[in-house]
């Protein structure tokens, strides 16, 4: 049955959420990786197309390092700054030749050629552009990144998860297997962008001429409250009850929590109470997600001293350790999920 995702006003895709996982896949279930790998900028000042620095990426091995350590080849789903700038494409081109990582792309409208669009938050979300626009922006990407990269993306997110009503065509003519733009539990929409939070956290099945897959960034609601634990939450976010911090409350009595898998605003306990929780409800694929910024001290609000740093990368560690042991899991790049997916019998891919 197709539903609608990501309302708001990016808009929506109709989907089908892929059946539960058979054979190995059931077994064992799949963490992905992705790196939101791009400039740095002010996160609470204005976009500025003029911020195009990328001095964070010289932490880019440090990462792959860690990476390395615990076998686990992350996507990067790279943006124009990084993709344009030689010494980052560099580092990510060795990358990829040496089989550690896979290169996605990853739009920010601000900073991605042309710059025609009126710069501010609504324009911030690739899907709120003219359908002409973004896939001209999203077609120069994938072009600087073949050239400076090597190789041709398949995996696509975007800027601010913000997936409109023509992403999913643009990503279908520009040859794109795998969208992950969605990211569940989280609204958005006050900023001019999509509405999340209802999202399923299962991958979907879309596309009108062939398949392609939507992976969304695992997020969630949690707590005594079960599954009204999202209803509670948007409850109390609205004006009145914000105001009196309503759901910090109901997060410290753990009675409704909305988490992301990230080390960035979340402890490990927090990610681990959140793979337990979905788990439980029958989920199989999960993706932990970061911003390489976040990799330099300073360039974040997650990340301003390098002992912060180091508890990231710490957090990072002990959360695959405990996916491999505890719960027996294994870990994949976007497209790997993809072939392995699309490999399946038809009868479970329906």
């Amino acid at each position: 049955m197709a539903r609608e995702a990501g309302e708001g006003r990016g808009g929506t895709y109709p989907y089908r959420e892929v059946r539960p996982l058979a054979g190995r896949s059931a077994a064992r279930p799949i963490l992905l990786t992705v790196v939101s790998t791009e400039e740095e900028f002010d996160w609470n000042g204005p976009f500025d197309s003029g911020q195009r620095g990328v001095g964070a990426a010289k932490r880019l091995p440090q990462a792959q390092a860690a990476f390395d350590e615990l076998g686990v080849r992350p996507t990067y789903v790279v943006d124009h700054p990084i993709a344009a700038t030689p010494a980052s494409a560099a580092l990510l081109r060795a990358f990829v030749r040496e089989g550690r990582c896979e290169v996605g792309a990853h739009l920010h409208p601000w900073v991605n050629p042309p710059l025609r669009e009126t710069l501010g938050s609504e324009a911030s979300y690739p899907g709120n552009l003219p359908p002409e626009l973004e896939r001209e922006k999203l077609a120069v990407l994938v072009g600087t990144i073949e050239d400076s990269i090597g190789v041709r993306p398949r995996s696509y997110q975007a800027g601010r998860y913000g997936f409109g009503r023509s992403t999913a065509a643009l990503l279908e003519e520009l040859g794109f297997a795998v969208d992950l733009s969605c990211s569940p539990a989280f609204d958005f929409s006050t900023d001019g962008g999509p509405d999340h939070s209802r999202a399923s956290v299962r991958p979907v099945w879309f596309g009108e001429r062939r398949r392609m897959l939507g992976v969304p960034i695992t997020g969630g609601f949690v707590g005594f409250a079960g599954a009204w634990a999202g209803d509670l939450h948007r409850l109390a976010s609205g004006p009145v009850w914000n105001v009196l911090r309503a759901n910090a409350v109901l997060a410290r009595l753990r009675c409704s929590e909305r988490l992301r898998l990230s080390p960035e605003g979340f402890d490990l306990a927090a990610m681990l109470r959140l793979t337990r929780s979905l788990r439980q409800r029958g989920t199989s694929v999960f993706v932990l997600s970061l911003h390489s910024p976040s990799f330099h001290p300073g360039c974040t609000p997650y990340v301003r001293s390098e002992a912060d740093l180091r508890r990231l990368f710490d957090t990072c560690r002990a959360y695959y350790r405990q996916f491999f042991d505890e719960f027996g899991g294994r870990h994949v790049t976007a497209t790997e999920l993809y072939d392995e997916l699309v490999e399946q019998p038809a009868e479970a891919r329906a």
